[in-house]
């Protein structure tokens, strides 16, 4: 597998692309669990299959490589990309899994996503393992995915860079008490602790999709709602988490911090990270954090060594 700081990418693969649509790339027809059963029985299926099952249902949509990435911290050796691929196309197949990829203006995406089928929720809940998964999470837009498999990146980039990584959470709820409403940080949270003492990074992915600037004031309301009423305990957390955006490029960072202060929807009570997709490949992560300081009545970006990101 081509390791992180490897890839020469100039523009994120979870980047939105003008006139994208989600293409359909699975398998047709009816398989029954008499054949699924069969297939165990007889060692097609196997342990290495519902260890994929499990990471699928626990991200919802997630590329191959991400799945490899998450398999070796897991323990498990998925041997190559090649012979994870291989598993991959016998679970779908087998209708267990489903797939799509990217097609736009530009052409045919370079990667896969794999999510859930009614087959593989069969299997989960077989073995007692929670699974939420309904037919319609595989209707979800274009955006909504593309904020998953960034936040995926941005998860296994902390469980494989950061020495002090404790624990993650995929889709964090979190409550906005005077609004009454419950909603995610699209990109999940981390727990990173050091000496004892631990911090909780929360990470809000931000796409260029249609009416992008309103859905970020809108969420960023829902977020003013949980920092100012918050008292330890809230939402599962102990003390105020760290909020993170994670934005498609450079120029986007600050596109989105303008359009924070524009619509005045800052958080007082923390500072304003911001990061990169790829930013993530980085061999290390300690400097892959911005905020932008007002100098001379100008926002200027700056980058910030977080010593707590290294190794």
């Amino acid at each position: 597998m081509v390791e992180d700081n490897q890839i020469k990418a100039q523009i994120s693969p979870f980047a939105i692309r003008e006139g994208e649509i989600k293409t359909f790339d699975g398998k047709d027809g009816y398989v029954s669990m008499n054949q699924i059963v069969h297939k165990i029985n007889i060692g097609h299926i196997t342990d290495i299959h519902f260890a994929i099952l499990e990471l699928v249902n626990q991200f919802e949509f997630i590329t191959s490589r991400q799945l490899y990435q998450m398999l070796e911290i897991k323990g498990i050796d998925p041997k190559s990309q090649d012979k994870l691929n291989n598993k991959l196309e016998a679970l779908v197949k087998s209708k267990i899994l489903t797939r799509y990829y990217f097609t736009s203006d530009e052409g045919k995406g370079i990667y896969r996503i794999y999510c859930l089928e009614k087959m593989g929720k069969y299997l989960l809940t077989s073995k007692e393992i929670e699974c939420k998964w309904q037919p319609s999470d595989n209707t979800k837009p274009v955006p909504m995915i593309k904020k998953r498999l960034a936040g995926n990146q941005t998860i296994i980039a902390y469980l494989r860079k950061v020495k002090a990584f404790d624990e993650f959470i995929v889709k964090p709820a979190i409550n906005a008490k005077v609004a009454g409403k419950v909603f995610k940080a699209t990109g999940g949270c981390v727990k990173l602790t050091k000496n004892n003492k631990s911090i909780q990074f929360l990470f809000e992915v931000i796409r260029r999709e249609p009416e992008w600037e309103k859905k970020l004031v809108d969420k960023m309301r829902l977020y003013q709602d949980f920092y100012g009423n918050f008292v330890a305990g809230d939402s599962g957390f102990s003390s105020l988490p760290q909020l993170i955006f994670v934005c498609e490029d450079e120029k986007h960072m600050a596109e989105t911090f303008k359009e924070i202060v524009k619509g005045n929807v800052e958080i007082p009570q923390i500072k304003l990270y911001f990061t990169t997709d790829l930013r993530q490949n980085e061999e290390t992560l300690e400097n892959t954090l911005v905020e932008f300081k007002l100098v001379d009545g100008k926002y200027k970006m700056e980058n910030i060594e977080v010593k707590l990101l290294g190794m």
